[in-house]
């Protein structure tokens, strides 16, 4: 699978890297092998894995080219996004 970076979401990974040590190839594991994906607004699926204590989250759009990664963040409130498995 092919793993197109947006400027934006390569922006925000360097910031992460920096805060939390947040790499490249750890967002494209997320993207390519995510505990859960939930959908979000408009066609955007968010890819999101627990790490470090919290959750990442990889917001990213499913095309004939690839995933293609709109952006990134981690956040310590896991309760809030994480969707238990019925």
């Amino acid at each position: 699978m092919r793993i197109i970076w947006t400027a934006h979401a390569a922006e925000r990974q360097r910031e992460w890297e920096r805060r939390k040590g947040i790499t490249r190839a750890v967002v494209e594991g997320v993207v390519t092998n995510a505990e859960q994906v939930a959908p979000g607004d408009l066609n955007i699926l968010i890819a999101q894995s627990r790490w470090q204590g919290g959750l990442l989250r990889v917001p990213f759009i499913e095309s004939g080219e690839g995933r293609k990664i709109i952006t990134l963040y981690w956040t310590s409130r896991i309760k809030r996004y994480w969707r238990e498995q019925a």
